[in-house]
């Protein structure tokens, strides 16, 4: 005889999980003893939404579902962030909560929430186990929802009647890869028609070219067709720099530096792109002509309306698409001689001597290797992270523009370090953000993780008193106190420093580095250039164009 906890870790074992994250309940008791007997990894954390996004992250850099634990009711609620960010995000992850006993009601209805119908809005699948027996098949299932296209969330609840309950063992059911169709000739031919006839074509990179599996076929095709190409925050790093083709990084929708490309161009050929990321660009009469390649039909919107798709699996389908049009695009690189200057002015007073965003990313590039891994929180400087910092390799700067939520660049960076011990990783947090789920420096530590935390302080949330201002609104209501950070991580066991002057930051981050383990390197933030470049500058950027 079996118990169904023992069926739950079996499968999950199957499925080649080799750790959850998460805050066990009385609800699950036997769940963690049969962890206990496994092999799975129990990561306790301090708090279920970060265990959320950390076993997002992790679904999000190896491309297998990540998998989260909690109880019932309060804990299984406290998913309900992480969930929608890896819906968004288009994450795989299986979240297992508890439950009370179904087949009796000893405390009646206490604790008792209705998590299957609260987590069907933000979920590909969601169900209650009802008998051990189904626990392998459902299992099985979960797996392979959560990570087929478009990968996201499941969540499935183990009532704990049914995970005590004892039964004869059931036959686990073998993992098998799954098969993406190739985009067919018919629309391969059209799209490398437009490709062909286009003057001034251009690439854009989004979300879902950052995928594990198909990052090498997207770089050999903007090789072998020599297009200059852009990316969305979330398409970052997706082709190496080395290609000289890089144009930039669209962080705003519109008027950038980048969008001076994109205003010229008469073909974009979006890979990858997701409309759930910020519009990168928004389309309009007498705009470029759209050709979407992607792993699903192009979703329609009022800023996004492509007149050609490819669908498939991206890789593939590049493949078959580069053959189409290698050696036949004499007007590859007509966009190619903005580049230089759109990188320019993007880079402009980057080294001057104060505590300026462009600096801060400035000497944080010169102290990350190619390899190197950025988990970003959610604040202003996350604009000028995306617009400012040179990526070399897919997912070693880790960004959320879909949820774009606050609290996941601790966790995020802490999933990175456990799965990449050997490469520098750092999180970049504002105060805001980074007090929502601060805590997990106690968890960071206990796993003895190397990690360097940064923390931009400006006394505020500042990316909506920016707004705020912006909008002329008065100054309200933004600012509130921090802590003193250094003893903050010190009380944690973690290492601090506290950093006012510029020229001694990037010794500093070396220094943290150097020292290993988990180091806060906390730093103030003039936010002065918010205005003055993203504001102002960008409002006379299309007449200074217009004089050159």
């Amino acid at each position: 005889m079996t118990k169904g906890s023992d069926l739950l870790v079996a499968a999950l074992e199957n499925e080649g999980v080799d750790r959850i994250f998460g805050i066990p309940g009385e609800e699950n008791l036997d769940v963690v003893e049969s962890i206990r007997k496994s092999s799975i990894q129990l990561v306790l954390t301090r708090h279920e939404q970060a265990a959320a996004f950390m076993a997002a992250t992790y679904g999000r850099l190896t491309g297998k579902p990540g998998v989260c634990l909690t109880t019932l009711g309060p804990g299984a609620l406290n998913l309900s962030t992480g969930a929608a960010y890896a819906l968004l995000g288009a994450m795989p992850m299986v979240m297992i909560t508890g439950q009370k006993g179904i087949l009796s009601s000893r405390q009646a209805r206490f604790q008792v929430v209705d998590v299957v119908a609260s987590m069907k809005p933000l979920t590909k699948l969601t169900r209650q186990i009802i008998s051990p027996q189904m626990i392998p098949t459902m299992v099985r299932e979960a797996f392979r929802i959560a990570q087929e296209e478009r990968p996201g969330p499941v969540h499935l609840e183990l009532p704990e009647d049914i995970a005590a309950e004892e039964c004869e063992p059931v036959a686990l059911i073998a993992p098998h890869q799954l098969e993406l169709p190739i985009a067919s000739d018919a629309a391969l031919d059209r799209a490398a028609a437009l490709v062909t006839a286009a003057k001034r074509p251009l690439l854009m990179l989004g979300a879902a070219a950052s995928r594990p599996r198909s990052t090498s076929d997207i770089a050999q095709f903007v090789i072998r067709t020599g297009i200059p190409f852009f990316t969305t925050q979330m398409g970052k790093g997706t082709v190496p720099g080395g290609t000289e083709l890089y144009m930039g990084t669209a962080a705003l929708s519109e008027r950038d530096y980048v969008h001076e490309a994109i205003e010229q161009a008469d073909l974009i050929i979006t890979i990858g792109h997701d409309t759930i990321e910020k519009p990168p660009f928004i389309m309009g009469k007498g705009g470029p002509n759209v050709v979407h390649v992607g792993y699903q039909p192009a979703t329609v919107e009022q800023v996004y309306f492509p007149q050609s798709e490819v669908i498939g699996d991206i890789g593939p389908s590049l493949r078959a698409l580069a053959d189409r049009l290698e050696d036949k695009l004499p007007n590859a690189q007509a966009l190619l001689h903005l580049r230089e200057r759109i990188l320019e002015r993007i880079a402009v007073r980057a080294t001057e001597e104060r505590l300026t965003p462009q600096r801060l990313v400035h000497d944080i590039r010169e102290v990350m290797p190619h390899d190197g891994i950025l988990a970003l929180d959610n604040g202003m400087y996350k604009i000028w992270f995306a617009r400012n910092y040179r990526t070399r390799m897919a997912n070693t700067l880790l960004l959320d523009n879909a949820l774009a939520t606050m609290g996941a660049g601790l966790p995020s960076a802490m999933v990175a370090s456990m799965l990449y011990p050997e490469r520098r990783v750092m999180a970049v947090c504002g105060d805001g953000g980074f007090m929502m789920n601060s805590q997990e420096i106690e968890t960071a530590v206990r796993l003895k993780l190397n990690l360097v935390i940064l923390v931009i302080e400006d006394d505020a949330y500042g990316m909506i008193r920016w707004k705020q201002a912006v909008d002329e609104f008065p100054d309200f209501g933004m600012t509130f106190g921090n802590p003193d950070f250094v003893k903050y991580a010190e009380s944690y066991g973690a290492k601090g420093t506290r950093v006012d002057d510029i020229s001694q930051f990037k010794q500093s981050l070396e220094d943290a580095f150097s020292g290993g383990g988990v180091h806060l390197v906390n730093i103030p933030v003039d936010y002065s250039e918010n205005e003055r470049v993203l504001v102002k500058e960008l409002r006379e950027r299309l007449p200074a164009i217009l004089e050159d």
